[in-house]
């Protein structure tokens, strides 16, 4: 199973949810609700146990959030065009042109770097690495997702009568 299907199978995507995880606000939302789990891990020692309440409602936040919002049938917004991309990348990696691909697994490499930074940061309580890698992951999942964008709307454009 490819990693993109494996993520989508964690937070039980199908056809429905992928629409409603499309929602430009289930996009912003997820991006948002990163800081609520990281900002106690950073100042646990503060907190003590406590720490783990936001921990906790921010990661069951994240795993409904695909699934609370109306579904999008029609994309038009940017954060939208760039899930329904994602999906259609997820399900074929080919549709994706082959400028695409390199930049996408860059792209990912990029955040991996930035979630290692990122720990380092939180388990030894430093601030830069932790705003640094964290800086590093927004980077590259918006980067991401304006891939998606290029390759939903490629797709478009080969899809439609008018291409031929």
């Amino acid at each position: 199973m490819k990693l993109t299907q494996a993520a989508a199978a964690t937070f039980g995507l199908n056809e429905e949810s992928w629409k409603r995880h499309a929602n430009a606000w289930s996009v912003w939302t997820r991006m948002a609700g990163v800081l609520p789990i990281l900002a106690p891990i950073y100042f646990r020692e503060d907190l003590g146990w406590w720490a783990l309440a936001p921990i906790a409602a921010g990661v069951i936040w994240m795993w409904i959030n695909p699934h609370a919002f109306k579904p999008v049938y029609e994309p038009r917004r940017w954060a939208e065009k760039g899930i329904y991309g994602e999906k259609m990348y997820a399900a074929d990696h080919s549709l994706a042109a082959e400028a695409h691909r390199p930049a996408i697994r860059w792209l990912i490499a990029l955040a991996a770097a930035g979630l290692g930074i990122m720990v380092y940061g939180l388990v030894t309580i430093e601030a830069w690495p932790s705003v640094f890698g964290l800086t590093l992951i927004f980077i590259s999942q918006l980067w991401q997702i304006d891939r998606f964008v290029a390759i939903y709307e490629e797709g478009l454009r080969r899809t439609s009568p008018d291409s031929n």
